[in-house]
């Protein structure tokens, strides 16, 4: 065989395994695309007929009312969330330190708790497009904190009081470095601590502090007309989920375009017409 006709057989055998490649290449990509629609939990809330929402119970996200019901911006949209689906919802109140944990053990199919969206939390789960907008205030006792500038609360000689691992906890320690930090489960704990006059101060997500100033007006007050980390909040979900992720950044979409969102943040943030559903 002449070396002509060798290089083009050669040439021939390269190029048909180049065609080969090309149009199996397609297949791949949609039988791999396939696979992680079988394998997203989109697909396990409809097959089991119940999506399990994992949350934190604090005021106004979630709460319980008087027959120790769940109450609040979260419980509505989670139930509006799996009424869209069609299927039912449950709820499982976990720890705020243990809730993504618990996501990515897989004890739940999505947390929807005011989870501000933040670049250390992305490391370890998905967000969506934020659903909701919060900013952080602080709530101070009057008595303890009478004259005090923004600065003077970075200071030894100061105490704040805080629910471990939420976002208020982080920023206080950034913002005022150093200041003692006490750290409770839940914000009500962490309120109570500055009602006392054990801490000077705590920082929460508005309604919260306003609240609690207009509640408890001769003991605390927010001081400073200024919000700190107005950033948005989104569903968190496990990694690896397109489908997820694609679900319910439109379900966001379409309940902010209907103007549902805002007004159940307005109704939850914006007033107390609930305030008689739960206890002081």
């Amino acid at each position: 065989m002449s070396n002509t006709r060798r290089k083009a057989m050669l040439l021939g055998l390269a190029f048909a395994a180049t065609t080969s490649t090309i149009a199996t290449a397609p297949a791949l990509a949609q039988s791999a695309t396939q696979e992680l629609s079988r394998e997203s939990v989109i697909e396990t809330i409809k097959q089991d007929g119940v999506i399990r929402i994992g949350l934190s119970v604090f005021v106004p996200w979630a709460m319980r009312d008087l027959n120790g019901e769940l109450v609040g911006f979260e419980i509505d949209v989670g139930r509006a969330l799996a009424e869209d689906m069609g299927v039912d919802v449950e709820f499982v109140p976990t720890s705020w330190d243990g809730v993504i944990p618990a996501l990515v053990a897989g004890n739940f199919d999505v947390i929807i708790s005011g989870m501000s969206i933040t670049a250390e939390r992305n490391l370890t789960v998905n967000f969506t497009n934020p659903y909701a907008y919060s900013g952080l205030t602080i709530l101070a006792n009057t008595a303890l904190t009478e004259g005090f500038t923004l600065e003077d609360y970075n200071s030894p000689d100061v105490t704040f009081a805080a629910r471990r691992g939420g976002t208020p906890s982080s920023v206080i320690q950034q913002l005022f470095p150093q200041a003692k930090l006490l750290q409770f489960d839940e914000d009500g704990a962490a309120t109570q601590e500055v009602l006392n006059g054990n801490a000077h101060a705590t920082m929460g997500a508005e309604p919260t502090p306003s609240s609690d100033a207009r509640q408890y007006p001769d003991v605390v007050n927010v001081p400073f007309d200024r919000t700190f980390l107005a950033t948005g909040e989104g569903f968190a979900v496990r990694k690896g989920d397109p489908d997820a992720l694609n679900f319910f950044n439109n379900w966001i979409a379409v309940r902010t375009a209907s103007g549902w969102l805002k007004e159940r943040n307005d109704y939850w943030f914006k007033g107390d017409d609930w305030a008689d559903q739960v206890a002081n």
